[in-house]
């Protein structure tokens, strides 16, 4: 399993240089739950507040997913899960480039693909990323 890649962008907030080369996109960070994390997850879904032990403890779990398949000649395809931008420094390509380094990330493991699933109100940003809408994503909760 490889290291924590969780991308962040680090301290994107209002009043900042709107200029997306700006800011540094990293892995996420163990000192990140201090700075907001929890509440910036919870602009993608809600989510309870975390321990610092329960952070330190998933943190410790985290990996880039790569699923490995039989097909495409037992090829590899990179997952992108919880990509999300604070409310107040949206609309300045910080997405955009969270989504490009995880893409180039995939593509350097030689995965074949990288797959998402999204709400139908960002079609038009993973669209503009590169992205093609193809098949159906179901899920069963519980």
């Amino acid at each position: 399993m490889e290291q924590p890649q969780a991308a962040t962008a680090s301290e994107a907030g209002a009043g900042v240089d709107a200029d997306a080369d700006a800011y540094r996109i990293r892995p996420l960070e163990l000192g990140d739950l201090s700075k907001g994390f929890c509440d910036l997850l919870a602009q993608l879904s809600p989510s309870a507040p975390l321990t610092e032990d329960t952070f330190r403890s998933r943190f410790a779990e985290l990996a880039v997913l790569v699923e490995r398949k039989f097909i495409r000649r037992c090829g590899t395809v990179g997952h992108v899960e919880d990509v999300v931008v604070d409310a107040a420094a949206r609309g300045r390509g910080l997405g955009e480039g969270v989504v490009r380094r995880l893409v180039e990330h995939a593509r350097a493991r030689g995965c074949y693909k990288v797959i998402l699933n999204c709400t139908p109100e960002l079609r038009g940003f993973y669209a503009k990323c590169g992205f093609v809408e193809k098949n159906v994503q179901m899920g069963l909760y519980f």
